[in-house]
């Protein structure tokens, strides 16, 4: 990236940039090693809380949250070359500077629309790094892309809600330090508006009847590193009235408001992703010889260096006109260009990641590069958040609607 940006963003990114390599980079090794010793494989390995204490030092912590009160007041344009710097290394970065999914979102969530005393209760310690959190949408019976699908029923009882439901692929649930749930269900059926069925509620994790039912793998990986993927059973758990999440009927609202920020976030470390994997197809073609001579002088070699290095330039553009656009006139202002970096940029990730792999052969499937598994996590986003197609279908439906 060689443009600049805001005096304090390009501080940041400075500072960001010596942390990762003194500091994070060579730490990945040590949790590898750390990791495998641990008795309970979902514990964050003793080198994440030393990240987490020498980011904090170095004032890099809550960059994401854009108000003051809670976060570091950055905008989404100046956060944005940030996150994608976290992306090169997406198991730790993130974490370390308290800058992961899902907490990101949820802590986006309580900070927006929770009460003082949600605040208090559960934002404080995220904000703090002292525990972690999961939202709990999707479902294995419907199809959890259209969110008026959802099934899990929340009824009134008194001064209490009653949550019944199935959820899974809920993130960061394995995770011991994962005290709250974000609950996504119906408290209106049968309401005639679809999209004022839904509402939010806390669910602390200890609650009586929230039963984590097992780990789901995703392309075989588990992804220990942020607390894995559960399935998560739901049986007649009673809350409080007060753990409600803004109002009644307000769930898909507030699900909408949540995601877009998040996109974002996807997709810079998406953009780091790929410019790890450049940075290791060039290291590798220039190592390796084959049929007499250097991979870097072999036509289709250079040819993928080249498109690879293109797409991830334009994809950056792309990226950031769309942070701008959303400091500028909000979500709904930018609503085509977050859909469009959604359908965009895991699509051309992948592809990236691919020839990186294909470029390193057996080293590229095996544990011994970081390529497999971020090949594994960049295709996981063409699905989470909602699968290519729907946005593809809403950003089309708002393209056609200018010539009718």
């Amino acid at each position: 990236m060689d443009f600049a940006f805001d005096a304090r963003t390009e501080e940041l990114r400075g500072r960001l940039l010596a942390f990762m390599d003194e500091h994070v980079y060579p730490a990945e090794a040590v949790a590898e090693e750390q990791r495998a010793g641990l008795a309970d494989p979902w514990t964050a390995p003793p080198v994440v809380a030393e990240l987490q204490a020498e980011a904090r030092r170095q004032g890099l912590w809550n960059l994401f949250l854009p108000g003051e009160e809670y976060g570091a007041g950055l905008t989404n344009l100046q956060y944005a070359p940030l996150a994608e710097i976290t992306g090169r290394s997406p198991q730790l970065a993130p974490t370390a500077l308290n800058c992961a999914a899902p907490d990101t979102g949820n802590m986006e969530l309580l900070a927006q629309f929770g009460s003082e005393e949600q605040r208090k209760r559960w934002l404080e310690p995220l904000l703090d790094g002292r525990i972690r959190s999961a939202f709990a949408m999707t479902e294995p019976d419907v199809a959890s892309s259209d969110a008026t699908n959802i099934e899990t029923r929340i009824e009134r009882d008194g001064d209490a809600y009653v949550i019944t439901g199935r959820k899974w692929y809920i993130s960061g649930a394995m995770n011991p330090a994962c005290e709250i749930f974000v609950v996504m269900g119906k408290t209106d059926p049968d309401g005639a508006d679809p999209r004022r069925q839904q509402s939010m509620v806390l669910v602390p994790r200890d609650a009586p009847g929230l039963r984590v039912r097992r780990a789901m793998k995703v392309y075989g990986y588990e992804d220990h590193y942020h607390g894995g993927h559960a399935e998560i059973v739901l049986d007649r758990v009673r809350v409080p009235v007060a753990n409600l999440v803004g109002e009644e009927g307000g769930g898909f609202a507030i699900a909408q408001a949540r995601l877009g920020p998040g996109r974002i976030h996807h997709c810079m470390r998406l953009i780091g992703m790929a410019e790890r994997a450049i940075e290791l197809m060039c290291r590798r073609a220039l190592d390796r010889t084959a049929f007499g001579k250097p991979l870097a002088g072999q036509g289709v070699v250079q040819q993928w260096i080249a498109d690879s290095r293109v797409a991830v330039e334009q994809l950056r553009l792309l990226v950031l006109k769309t942070a701008w656009l959303m400091d500028t006139v909000g979500n709904r202002g930018a609503h085509t260009e977050i859909q469009a970096i959604k359908i965009a940029t895991p699509r051309t990730v992948v592809d990236i990641l691919d020839k990186a792999v294909q470029l390193h052969g057996a080293g590229g499937v095996s544990q011994d590069f970081p390529l497999a598994e971020l090949w594994a996590a960049a295709r996981t986003l063409r699905l989470a958040d909602g699968p290519d197609e729907v946005h593809q279908r809403s950003l089309a439906r708002r393209e056609l609607r200018q010539y009718r």
